[in-house]
C-alpha cells in the first residue's frame, strides 16, 4: 500500500512544525483533508479522524472568541481522536492553546503562511493526497503525450515501442515513461501515467543505449504525467488480418477498473507508425468533439442516392 507521511507534508508544502517533530512519520491514509466545524459544538458522530484536520480563518477566530474554559472543551474532544496532524493556515499568531493540547497528545501542529485562501490550499492538498494514495499498477510499455492526448505504447519485447518515442519526439512530442510506466487511478474514469522514479527522462534505444531526453532535446521532450486516454498495441504485420472498413468497432482495454480506448497498429517496414499515431491521438480527440469522419462520409452517400 502506497504512503503519505505528516513529514512529507511537511517538505511539499513548506509547513513550520510547532509540536510532534517526533510524530512526523505518522501515516496519512486518506485522500481528502477535513475542516472541524460541527465537531467544535460536541457533533463527533461523522467525524473523520484518519484525515488531516485544516484550520482556517473562520475555525481559528470562532476559537479565538471561545472563552478559556469553552476552548479546552472544544479542543480537548477533538484532540482525543488524535488525528494524523492539525495544519493552520492563518499563521502562528495566538496558537498558545492550541500549542499546548498538540503538544499534550503527541499530534503534529503545523503552520502555513498562505498566500491562498484556505480553500484553495485544501484543494491543492487533496489533489497530492489523492494522487500519492491512489492505486496503481506498473505495466511494461511506453507512455506518450502526443498533441495534448496521453497514450500508451504496448508490444512485445523489441517490437520497437521506444524507437517509436524517439520518433515521436522528433516530431515535438513528449516523453512520460519508458519500459515501466506507473498508471494511477484517480478516479472510477482517470487513469494517470507517470514514470517510476528510476526511468524518469530516459529512453533506452537498441544499438545506441540509454539516453536522458531532456539533456538531448531540452524540456519541451519530457513531460512529468499524462492522462492516459488511448491505448495502442503494437503487433507485427500479419498480412490482411486487418481490414480497410470506414470505422472499427470500438475495443477498450481495462487497468484496474477504467476502461481505456483501445486501437491495433501493425508494424511493416517503411510504414509511417509515429504518423498513424498522430492521427489516431487527433481523431480521439475529435470523437470526443463528437465528430466521426465515417458517419460524415455514410452522410454524403446517403444524399447522393436517388429517392425510393
Amino acid at each position: 500500500m502506497l504512503k503519505v507521511t505528516v513529514a512529507d507534508l511537511v517538505e511539499k508544502f513548506s509547513l513550520k512544525v510547532l509540536t510532534g517533530v517526533d510524530q512526523l512519520q505518522k501515516n496519512i491514509t486518506q485522500t481528502r483533508a477535513h475542516r472541524p466545524g460541527l465537531e467544535f459544538v460536541g457533533h463527533f458522530d461523522f467525524f473523520p479522524t484518519e484525515r488531516v484536520q485544516i484550520l482556517g480563518r473562520k475555525e481559528i477566530n470562532y476559537l479565538h472568541k471561545l472563552s478559556k474554559e469553552e476552548r479546552q472543551v472544544r479542543i480537548g474532544n477533538i484532540v482525543h481522536y488524535h488525528p494524523p496532524c492539525f495544519i493552520v493556515t492563518t499563521g502562528e499568531e495566538g496558537l498558545t492553546y492550541l500549542t499546548h493540547y498538540c503538544k499534550e497528545e503527541g499530534i503534529p501542529l503545523l503552520v502555513r503562511d498562505t498566500v491562498e485562501t484556505t480553500s484553495e490550499f485544501v484543494m491543492m492538498l487533496d489533489a497530492y493526497l489523492l494522487k500519492n494514495l491512489a492505486p496503481q499498477i506498473s505495466i511494461h510499455g511506453v507512455s506518450m503525450n502526443v498533441f495534448g492526448v496521453g497514450i500508451l505504447l504496448r508490444g512485445h519485447s523489441g517490437i520497437g515501442k521506444s524507437e517509436l518515442a524517439h520518433t515521436l519526439i522528433g516530431r515535438g512530442h513528449r516523453l512520460v515513461a519508458d519500459d515501466i510506466v506507473v498508471l494511477k487511478k484517480l478516479s472510477p474514469r482517470t487513469l494517470l501515467g507517470t514514470h517510476a522514479d528510476k526511468n524518469k527522462e530516459f529512453l533506452a534505444l537498441r544499438s545506441i543505449g540509454l539516453l536522458n531526453v531532456v539533456k538531448l532535446y531540452g524540456q519541451k521532450a519530457y513531460q512529468e504525467e499524462t492522462k492516459i486516454s488511448l491505448d495502442i498495441n503494437l503487433t507485427k504485420w500479419q498480412g490482411n488480418s486487418l481490414n480497410n472498413d470506414l470505422e472499427y468497432a470500438p475495443a477498450y482495454t481495462e487497468y484496474m477498473g477504467v476502461t481505456v480506448p483501445s486501437i491495433e497498429i501493425q508494424l511493416q517496414p517503411g510504414r509511417d507508425v509515429a504518423g498513424l499515431v498522430e492521427a489516431a491521438a487527433n481523431n480521439w480527440y475529435l470523437r470526443q468533439q463528437g465528430y466521426s469522419a465515417a458517419e460524415e462520409f455514410m452522410k454524403r452517400i446517403e444524399a447522393d442516392l436517388p429517392d425510393a
